[in-house]
């Protein structure tokens, strides 16, 4: 799973999210900062209001939770959701010693876990001065 430290350097580079079925995010405090939720629209679902965006904790009597503004989350993008915001700058990925993200200008990022490696690429991407 993506570490939360990429996941928040994404966020800060301008990585945006829209919120659909089956996202991974925590909520950023410290007392659920350890809890990865996914959005499902019986659990946990998206209401998009003129203040901003919620996730409404649906029946989850075990939490006193109603719900939490998308500001006060961290967005865990899995790697296909990676993979496909790299776009045409990803060239390829392959598992040597951990996995490699190739991007088209043949630069690589490795890490152990491949959605950490689509991170640093995307992380990357991102900071970029050409974008």
């Amino acid at each position: 799973m993506l570490d939360l430290s990429l996941a928040l350097a994404l966020r800060d580079a301008g990585l945006q999210w829209t919120p659909t079925a089956g996202d991974r995010f925590v909520v950023a405090s410290a007392e659920l900062v350890d809890e990865v939720f996914h959005i499902a629209d019986m659990v946990i679902e998206v209401r998009r209001l003129e203040t901003g965006t919620i996730f409404a904790f649906n029946g989850t009597t075990e939490w006193a939770l109603d719900s939490v503004a998308q500001e006060r989350t961290v967005w865990l993008p899995d790697e296909g959701q990676l993979r496909h915001a790299l776009g045409s700058a990803f060239r390829s990925l392959r598992r040597e010693d951990g996995y490699v993200v190739t991007l088209d200008d043949g630069r690589e990022f490795r890490d152990r876990d491949p959605e950490n490696a689509y991170a640093l690429a995307l992380r990357a991407l991102l900071e970029s001065p050409a974008r």
